[in-house]
């Protein structure tokens, strides 16, 4: 077993062994409290930048299987886990946990005191850091993840986002079956990707839309081109104030299309608003947040995975529709006079419950009733 490091800027180092590709890698250190499901959590566009921790002992021993994929690449810049299980056993297990990392290029380090450095991200917040299995000095390694770029600092949607439009049919999997292929005559949905999840995707065709993804620029002529009957931004990693586009994108269709925002959507669509973004302490990442639609009274379970919020203070014409009930932060609101919503939450979950998946035949619901064709 080969010694690997993982140090953070505030001096705390932790030593623990290599998995994964060996090597060097530096990000944004947050944790995640989802018991499974950590190949949708390497794989979410979303952590583009980050070391993610998992705060469950146990990983790996489900191995790595060929369709619980949430885009085209492990996405994470590193992982960290307490314990990297030796054999896997699952029916649809096509590798290892450790050789799928080798197989992208992403560090690991295993064997340290997760419980601790969770902790001290709680305590002092979100903090950078560099996981090394070439450099195991610990002082030089405090120094890198000081003089590492700040996640604020990175346009980490150009890294994950897809270059050209293409048309997206894969419905929901089911057992016997995997993804559904659909054609349907429903309403048109133009999907901004930021990062898109492709769990997204799956729950707006298996709602019965039209499904077309386009790249995070050019975004009013491809939409004016496209003439949809929705637009959804979708969820990605980063501060959502340098996603300009994004924000003069709701602005120029405000009241003119159906507009949804999951995650750095809903940011995007805050900011378009006039509202405030802000960097919460340690973020919000897993799939056990409870979240309250004050329409409703409703309590749903959701998977979250963002650093970022809206101040519900900043906004103006809104109507609040759903608040966490671990911090009170917000979760969604809609325009009071034009036909948007966006809710701060993943409703498509993977990996997570699928409490909140109504969200999607809401928005296309509400496309078929603003049908502009």
């Amino acid at each position: 077993m080969k010694r690997a490091i993982l140090a953070l800027e505030d001096g705390t180092y932790f030593v623990g062994y290599s998995f994964g590709a060996e090597g060097e890698t530096t990000g944004e250190v947050v944790f995640n409290t989802s018991m499974t499901g950590y190949q949708e959590v390497l794989t979410d566009p979303s952590y583009r930048g980050q070391i993610v921790v998992m705060t469950y002992t146990q990983m790996g021993n489900y191995g790595i299987n060929d369709e619980d994929l949430e885009s085209d690449r492990v996405q994470v810049n590193g992982f960290v886990v307490k314990e990297l299980s030796g054999v896997y056993s699952n029916w649809r297990a096509k590798k290892s946990l450790d050789q799928y990392l080798k197989e992208h290029g992403v560090v690991g380090i295993w064997g340290i005191d997760t419980r601790a450095l969770v902790k001290r991200i709680r305590e002092r917040g979100t903090v950078k850091g560099v996981i090394s299995s070439v450099d195991l000095d610990p002082k030089s390694l405090v120094q890198k993840a000081k003089s590492s770029k700040d996640i604020s600092e990175l346009n980490l949607v150009e890294e994950v986002a897809c270059k050209e439009t293409y048309v997206w049919r894969e419905g929901d999997w089911s057992l016997g079956k995997g993804y559904s292929q659909v054609d349907t005559e429903g309403p048109l949905i133009a999907v901004v990707d930021f990062g898109v999840k492709r769990n997204i995707l799956r729950r707006l065709v298996s709602e019965g839309a039209r499904v077309v993804v386009i790249p995070p620029y050019d975004t009013i002529k491809r939409v004016r081109e496209l003439n949809p009957d929705g637009v959804l931004l979708s969820n990605g990693p980063g501060d959502p104030q340098r996603v300009v586009e994004g924000i003069r994108l709701v602005r120029t269709f405000l009241g003119e299309i159906p507009i949804m925002g999951i995650c750095l959507g809903h940011q995007i669509i805050g900011l378009a608003l006039g509202g405030r973004t802000y960097k919460l302490k340690f973020g919000h990442h897993g799939s056990n947040h409870p979240v309250k639609d004050l329409r409703t009274g409703r309590i749903e379970i959701t998977a979250q995975n963002h650093n970022f919020a809206v101040d519900p203070d900043s906004l103006k014409d809104v109507e609040i529709t759903h608040i966490n009930l671990l911090d009170g932060t917000l979760e969604g609101f809609r325009h009071t006079k034009a036909p948007v919503y966006c809710v701060q939450y993943h409703p498509e979950a993977s990996p997570g419950p699928h409490d909140s998946y109504s969200i999607f035949k809401e928005f296309v619901d509400m496309a078929r009733r603003y049908v502009t064709r």
